[in-house]
């Protein structure tokens, strides 16, 4: 599933620049070379502050979960939604044989495509109501999201190998994000070619 698209990143180069701020005494001379202590800074351990920097390279996104990841997702207080999908406005709309990931039941859409139908036919609160709470959590939604490196390292570590597809799709994306050794910890050339400073 193409869980992501649409992305944007913003303040890459400034951020490497300034995670060698405390080293230096003239920041006019500051490159964005990626080196031995960017990497060590990027993969120090979650919560020592180290990898600070990382915060200042945002990443925006479209995001498209089932209900069940997005509930998970909603866990992460730095995920931020700009917009998203809704259920309670347009539940009646969406073409429901697109809409469910593939381990929905057969059946269960059936029934939503009754309910819905019955819904159209003679709207009621009520029928509206049963509609929303009969949907399964393997219907899908996207969101626009704001985050930063610092954040997908903590989302990285913790869903690369989780039950969800979805989570291991977003964590191959973000194996695909520039210097995305900064937040995974996986080598790249650019880990070997690093100088030391």
């Amino acid at each position: 599933m193409n869980v992501v698209n649409k992305e944007e990143i913003y303040g890459l180069n400034n951020s490497i620049m300034a995670s060698k701020f405390p080293m230096a005494t003239d920041i006019s001379k500051l490159n964005t070379d990626i080196t031995r202590t960017v990497i060590r800074l990027a993969q120090s351990k979650k919560g020592e502050g180290h990898d600070q920097f990382l915060t200042g390279i945002v990443v925006q996104f479209n995001l498209t979960f089932s209900i069940k990841a997005w509930t998970e997702a909603e866990r992460y207080h730095f995920f931020d939604f700009i917009s998203s999908q809704s259920t309670m406005h347009r539940i009646t709309k969406f073409d429901l044989d697109e809409a469910y990931v593939e381990y929905v039941d057969d059946r269960i859409i059936t029934i939503m495509k009754e309910k819905i139908k019955d819904y159209n036919n003679n709207p009621t609160s009520e029928k509206y109501l049963e509609i929303l709470y009969s949907n399964p959590c393997g219907f899908k939604l996207t969101a626009r999201m704001t985050t930063n490196y610092r954040q997908l390292k903590t989302i990285y570590s913790q869903r690369k190998s989780h039950r969800l597809p979805e989570w291991r799709d977003f964590c191959k994306w973000i194996e695909t994000l520039p210097y995305s050794e900064l937040i995974t910890g996986l080598s790249k050339e650019n880990n070997n070619n690093a100088t030391n400073n």
